[in-house]
């Protein structure tokens, strides 16, 4: 069976980019995964935590967080991560490689550690020194270049010679694998397994997390909530308002496990197919956030802190009055790739409902156009 490498042929020939999706025979419950018995971690099960004064304060029927950095190496990546395992060792892989900016490379390297893989992982220069000591730690090696793209451009390479990626190198962006992407689908049903949620926030990139937690929602029958991207600039919400998806959208911020300049058209579908919308949370907001996270206990990643700006930006006003929200908390701040600017340090004090949603502006709501070409495809 090809792997499709590329994402969908059939895209890529008519000159659009787009991830492939899995499907399973009918009759399964709840959800089905490609690799059951992935070599595990314990990824998973991670905490729901109740924010009842941060609900009240932005006047939402009920605000969760959800503790991924309870996974074994401390990011949602985990749960993709196992899955990929399963799938290179199942390609009789020798080799796994994967660009990342901190959580995901530690992630594939643990887990290739675990499964007796070798791993490369190409970093930038800027890589924080606690992501690199830990990812060598578990043997893996580190290839260090200049930018992001250079990054792209190594682990195409290494595919070529026969290695297996573990992150999107293409351009236009793709996304992961789309066997890894299923394992994000664990998140939707630890979700349903309570009160469902009306709307999830969730940190985004190019929208890994974002997609498997959609498919995970369809594939068990419950009521879609709102997904909410939260990006540290325009992108996906420019994309909503009409942009194209295969473009690059420039911009800086200290939100280093969402940057990027690019988006995936399968984030895009999770955001039209849940009315969804994208949150564009100037860094500001998120040190807000992230402070008034630390006040309840909780000291997020400022890429994670993220979701809860997006939030509060989404609730000014009274417009979620009632409703029940979970954000996505997908790194802790204990290795913030963030530290390298000292402005994201924290500082001694709490924050208000305006303080958190004022540097912050809401995206539109997803707009469906007449079908075109990729639009009439899902996922590929």
């Amino acid at each position: 069976m090809a792997e499709y490498e590329a994402g969908c042929p059939r895209c890529a020939a008519e000159g659009h980019a787009s991830n492939l999706r899995l499907t399973y025979a009918p009759g399964a419950r709840g959800i089905s995964l490609p690799y059951p018995d992935a070599p595990s971690l314990g990824e998973g099960a991670t905490p729901l935590v109740p924010l009842p004064d941060l609900a009240s304060e932005l006047q939402l029927g009920g605000l969760s967080a959800k503790l991924e950095w309870c996974n074994p190496t401390g990011s949602h990546k985990d749960r993709m991560s196992a899955q990929l395992i399963a799938r290179a060792l199942d390609r009789g892989a020798a080799r796994m490689v994967a660009a990342s900016s901190g959580n995901g490379g530690l992630s594939v390297a643990a887990y290739a550690a675990r499964a007796g893989l070798a791993a490369e992982i190409a970093v930038t220069d800027a890589l924080p020194r606690v992501y690199r000591s830990a990812i060598t730690a578990h043997g893996a090696s580190l290839v260090s270049v200049a930018d992001s793209m250079a990054r792209w451009q190594h682990l195409a390479k290494r595919v070529e010679e026969g290695a297996f990626a573990a992150t999107n190198y293409k351009l236009p962006a793709i996304g992961t694998n789309p066997f890894g992407i299923e394992g994000y689908k664990t998140i939707a049903a630890e979700l349903a397994s309570g009160t469902m949620p009306d709307l999830v926030v969730v940190p985004c990139s190019r929208g890994d997390l974002l997609s498997g937690i959609r498919l995970g929602f369809e594939e068990i029958g419950e009521h879609l909530p709102m997904l909410v991207a939260a990006e540290p600039f325009p992108r996906l919400g420019r994309v909503l308002a009409g942009a194209d998806y295969r473009e690059q959208f420039a911009g800086e911020t200290a939100q280093a496990s969402i940057a990027g300049s690019t988006v995936t058209w399968q984030a895009v579908e999770a955001l039209r197919a849940s009315a969804g919308r994208a949150v564009p949370v100037a860094d500001e907001a998120a040190r807000a956030a992230q402070r008034r996270l630390a006040a309840c206990g909780l000291w997020a990643e400022l890429s994670a802190a993220s979701a809860l700006a997006a939030l509060a930006a989404l609730a000014q006003g009274g417009a979620m009055a009632g409703r029940h929200a979970v954000i996505v908390l997908t790194g802790s701040g204990l290795r913030d790739p963030g530290d390298i600017d000292p402005a994201a340090r924290p500082r001694n004090q709490t924050a208000s409902e305006e303080a958190l949603a004022q540097p912050a502006t809401t995206g539109p709501s997803p707009q469906r156009t007449e079908p075109s070409v990729q639009q009439k495809r899902e996922n590929g």
